[in-house]
């Protein structure tokens, strides 16, 4: 059973060790997850059975809130139970999200191996506190004192679409000309509202903004929240022909095939960047947990396949002078993308389904 949830972030790469153990031989793997983020929909679209617990996130800032969500962890746990027993469970694997904490510890309660892994540069609350535990801890990044037994660094599963994803087809799908470059924007599902904003005036020229990039195609996924806004502003500018807005994608399998550069937040889609071997700039989401993203995005820069812009520092004008110059210049862009390669784990899937198959087996061997 996989506990996973809350955003695609954490729900994606789970799908994508699921698929490793089906193709590893498993025979049954379902999901637990809450029914009203993003696995109640993704999870099923990828044809596994999920169970729902009613759980929520802690609201550190809110302390009323944070001990109702405290409340129904707790309140998760014996249920949680019961679906492990219903399910007959070999082993947990804690994927993230609000969901982890509470069937993490119903493994732990009922004697079920547990392996669970870290997406993030830093440990979240439920990892901190199962980690000692758990079997097994998968960590995506290097993360000082968390050397040894029982972590291992792994990397982020990354989704076979992106593994697989082919350049010309991609381009295809979109019209965009072999030849042209072509820069990627995303935000996650919802979207960033500074580096949509910023990205739109720079390769858009939204009201002959000084700094603006020519030439480029501009592949935009906006995210739910702010397409409707972008989508009008795009219309205001007359319609650019080579700028693609878009609300969605199911994958940024074909989005990162198709460009030769990406600006993007730095949340675990850096991983998925520097397996399809992109260069990028990374804006680092301010508020996220333990400032995480700029960790990740410090990763990336120091490996030499990303240029960092402080959320605080981005403006159209300073998007527009980092991304010219990579614009204009394929060996720059072609080093960078070599470094982003060089920092990819494409087995990452794998290697965890193999530490999910070994825990489940070192449980049946001990009947």
């Amino acid at each position: 059973m996989i506990a996973a949830g809350g955003t695609a972030g954490h729900v994606v790469p789970a799908i994508a060790v699921a698929d490793a153990l089906r193709a590893s031989g498993a025979a049954e793997v379902s999901f637990v997850g809450t029914r009203e983020r993003a696995e109640a929909e993704l999870v099923p679209a990828a044809g596994y059975e999920i169970d729902f617990l009613r759980v929520s996130g802690l609201d550190r800032r809110n302390p009323l809130r944070a001990a109702a969500a405290a409340w129904r962890a707790l309140r998760a746990v014996p249920a949680a139970k019961r679906l492990l027993r219903e399910h007959g469970a070999d082993a947990v694997m804690g994927g993230g999200g609000y969901v982890a904490g509470p069937v993490g510890l119903a493994a732990v309660r009922s004697g079920v191996p547990l392996v669970l892994t870290e997406a993030d540069s830093h440990l979240g609350l439920a990892n901190r506190m199962l980690a000692r535990r758990a079997d097994r801890v998968c960590l995506a990044f290097p993360i000082p004192g968390r050397e040894g037994e029982p972590y291992l660094l792994t990397g982020r599963p990354v989704p076979a679409a992106v593994l697989a994803a082919d350049p010309g087809a991609a381009r295809r799908r979109f019209g965009i000309p072999e030849a042209d470059a072509c820069v990627a924007v995303f935000g996650g599902s919802l979207g960033s509202l500074s580096v949509n904003e910023a990205a739109f005036a720079a390769f858009a020229g939204e009201g002959g903004a000084p700094g603006r990039v020519g030439a480029p195609w501009v592949l935009h996924v906006a995210g739910r929240r702010d397409y409707p806004e972008l989508q009008r502003r795009w219309r205001s500018a007359g319609e650019p022909p080579r700028y693609l807005l878009r609300e969605y994608e199911p994958s940024l399998g074909d989005l990162l095939a198709a460009c030769d550069l990406v600006v993007a937040r730095a949340g675990g889609s850096v991983m998925e960047i520097a397996a399809a071997g992109r260069p990028a700039i990374l804006v680092p989401y301010p508020h996220a947990t333990a400032d995480h993203q700029s960790a990740n995005a410090r990763w990336m820069e120091s490996g030499g396949a990303a240029i960092v812009i402080a959320d605080d520092e981005l403006t159209p004008q300073r998007l527009a002078a980092e991304a010219g110059p990579l614009l204009a210049d394929p060996e720059l862009r072609g080093r960078m993308a070599a470094a982003s390669r060089r920092l990819a784990r494409p087995d990452a899937a794998e290697r965890i389904a193999e530490e999910v198959l070994a825990a489940a087996a070192g449980r049946a061997g001990a009947r």
